[in-house]
């Protein structure tokens, strides 16, 4: 288990909601049978991206990263789970960018919670992120 490392002020935050931006849908293997849709945001920032998985208009699937760290939630577990990606581990030689790694946390990291829900806060006037916060309550 590793708690958050980093504090962020809120001008940090806002910048970092500021930097999500939407990625070309069709790089993302799409199944439009069964109304699922995927949707993939990129931060500025290394290490930082956002991914949805909806099942028409309902997220079925979320996975937030950032600096090494991940949250996630899936409606089948219906909970928001923290973890550690291998992004960060440079002495990782078989690491490909384009297929990392998530460890789950024993202990959900809350203070990383709180920090998600902060970045998301800044777009909540999208849906996609309203929808987002959603899954906090």
């Amino acid at each position: 288990m590793r708690e958050t490392e980093f504090i962020l002020n809120h001008s940090e935050i806002l910048s970092l909601g500021k930097s999500l931006r939407r990625i070309e849908q069709k790089i993302l293997k799409q199944n439009s049978s069964g109304g699922k849709s995927k949707i993939w945001f990129q931060g500025e920032e290394p290490y930082f991206d956002v991914f949805f998985e909806f099942e028409h208009t309902e997220i079925v699937w979320f996975q937030f990263t950032l600096r090494g760290k991940s949250l996630s939630w899936d409606r089948k577990k219906h909970e928001l789970q923290t973890g550690t990606t291998n992004e960060l581990s440079i002495y990782d030689a078989s690491f490909y960018a384009a297929s990392k790694t998530i460890e789950q946390d024993i202990k959900t990291d809350s203070e990383f919670i709180y920090l998600v829900k902060s970045i998301l806060e800044t777009r909540s006037e999208e849906v996609v992120f309203a929808k987002a916060l959603e899954l906090f309550n």
